[in-house]
């Protein structure tokens, strides 16, 4: 028995030096990766970057930072990719949004969205001032003092405290109900990634996805694109000014 208890604190311990090596060696590649970028040795950064995302997992921060060293090297596509990747793990982030548009702004492609119902866009952009955490977390705080509410309306002798928790009650339900919908939505944004990045310098959409297709317009990297679906090498992609077709799957990479 004694012997058992002994193993146990010997593999926790072993476990809990595992973690605090591997969390120092991530701490030192990103300081490597610093420094390199700080030198303008773009390349170096970039790779270093790479390997604490394989490693690591997923992280905005460090998508963040591949993005920029990306921009800084010229690679704007790469550069967009990994901000569109930071953002789907922080929406909320304004430092990427806005990196986000400088590299835009060098692509060729200048893709006008349709106009939407003005409160699908007020929608869009308050959702987007939160993760798929933050909207559950703020739907949790909303929950709990609704129940607050409750016991207010029902318990309270005084006219007046039962009006307050019935105002206030009905006002944080309708949070708890769109905080709910905005982590459902921001949930399923980070599982089903369904938009990508065009990577080819030049790329014919087509009507069909075969390359004998009629020719509908033209793409160039950086290009952010909606896949719809896909059918063998093809995927059927859509734009944000609403135009529809077909490309070589290869050459769009999925953020």
């Amino acid at each position: 028995m004694k012997t058992s208890i002994k193993m146990k604190k010997i593999l926790f311990f072993l476990l809990i030096q595992c973690l605090a090596l591997s969390a120092y060696a991530q701490d030192a590649a990103i300081k490597e990766a610093e420094a390199a970028y700080t030198k303008e040795d773009y390349g170096k950064a970039i790779e270093l970057y790479e390997g604490v995302l394989k490693s690591n997992g997923d992280s905005p921060e460090i998508y963040y930072n591949l993005g920029n060293a990306y921009y800084k090297a010229g690679k704007i596509s790469s550069a967009i990719l990994n901000y569109e990747r930071a953002l789907v793990l922080d929406p909320g982030d304004s430092d990427v949004r806005f990196n986000l548009q400088m590299a835009r702004q060098k692509t060729v492609d200048k893709i006008e969205p349709v106009d939407g119902f003005f409160l699908a866009r007020w929608f869009d952009a308050v959702q987007n001032m939160g993760a798929a955490d933050s909207w559950a977390k703020t739907g949790i705080v909303c929950f709990i003092l609704f129940i607050g509410c409750l016991i207010l309306f029902f318990f309270s002798r005084q006219i007046r405290l039962k009006k307050v928790g019935f105002y206030i009650g009905v006002l944080l339900l309708i949070c708890v109900i769109i905080s709910n919908i905005f982590a459902r939505n921001q949930k399923n944004e980070l599982v089903n990634r369904t938009h990508a990045i065009v990577f080819a310098p030049t790329v014919t959409v087509k009507s069909s996805p075969d390359a004998s297709g009629t020719d509908l317009f033209v793409l160039h990297e950086g290009t952010k694109v909606l896949v719809k679906s896909t059918l063998g090498d093809w995927s059927e992609i859509a734009l944000e000014d609403g135009n529809v077709g077909w490309m070589p799957t290869k050459d769009i990479e999925t953020i």
